[in-house]
């Protein structure tokens, strides 16, 4: 393989997540997978017991020099440091990040939401996304080519209109866009990008929560949310994301890329 690109994904054994770590380990990537090790609602997927270890284990073993997969929540700071940083001193460089660890919450007026879990959204969905960023820039910055790495977070479409019953998710989305913006801004010069990508309804598990959160029973009844008319397909945002990831994207520098089939 030569001397491979390596990124960093969080949320990997979720829907959009694991497909992301699928079509980078198809581009030659070695991929450093990190999932929460309990229960727990990554971008399109509920993990339980074993987390990133159980949901990759067929990727592990179909790309076995290519995946290290990791059990750790993105709350933990400390931990994503650790293992950027171990990444970053065996392979000598982190060139792409995907921040695609999130949980949904909601089906109630934002009034009643409780505390805790409003809380917990703005744990992983934001600060998760930012204790992402503090573990991965600075090594990104000492990166012998700069100028080729990136910086994903995947958002959401809830980030750009108000949804029903989705008023906190749908804010920290808001702030995951925020966040890429801003830090597109603070790494003006350094040749490192950011991008935020916002997917549609897509067919993972989060779809399949949501559809309970509304009383949906089958989450076909989502595609009529775009102009497609269909549901969309992880593989779809993951090939969009990989795109994200590669040299050739810096021109996407600061961009929110809605992916969404049209709404």
């Amino acid at each position: 393989m030569g001397n491979p690109r390596v990124a960093v994904v969080t949320g990997a054994a979720g829907g959009i997540g694991l497909a992301v770590v699928e079509e980078l380990c198809h581009s030659g990537y070695v991929v450093v997978a990190i999932d929460a090790p309990h229960e727990h609602e990554t971008e399109g997927h509920r993990t339980t017991n074993g987390g990133a270890s159980m949901v990759l284990e067929e990727l592990v073993v179909r790309f076995p020099d290519q995946i290290r997969a990791h059990n750790l929540d993105v709350s933990d700071r400390d931990g994503l440091r650790e293992i950027c940083e171990r990444t970053a001193s065996e392979h000598g460089h982190v060139d792409a990040c995907v921040a695609a660890a999130a949980i949904i919450e909601g089906g109630e007026a934002l009034w009643e939401m409780s505390p805790d879990r409003f809380g917990n959204l703005c744990e992983v969905n934001i600060a998760g996304v930012w204790n992402t960023i503090t573990a991965v820039i600075p090594l990104m910055l000492r990166n012998n080519a700069p100028q080729d790495c990136r910086f994903v977070a995947v958002a959401s479409a809830a980030a750009h209109r108000g949804h029903f019953g989705l008023a906190a998710y749908g804010a920290t989305k808001h702030a995951v866009v925020g966040l890429v913006e801003g830090l597109a801004a603070d790494l003006v010069g350094t040749g490192v990008t950011a991008v935020a990508v916002s997917p549609g309804a897509t067919r993972t598990p989060m779809l399949e929560r949501t559809a309970a959160l509304y009383g949906v029973e089958n989450i076909e009844d989502f595609r009529q949310s775009n102009h497609l008319r269909r549901i969309l397909e992880p593989e779809e945002l993951a090939k969009t994301v990989a795109f994200c990831c590669s040299p050739e994207a810096g021109i996407l520098n600061g961009s929110v890329v809605v992916a969404t089939g049209g709404l």
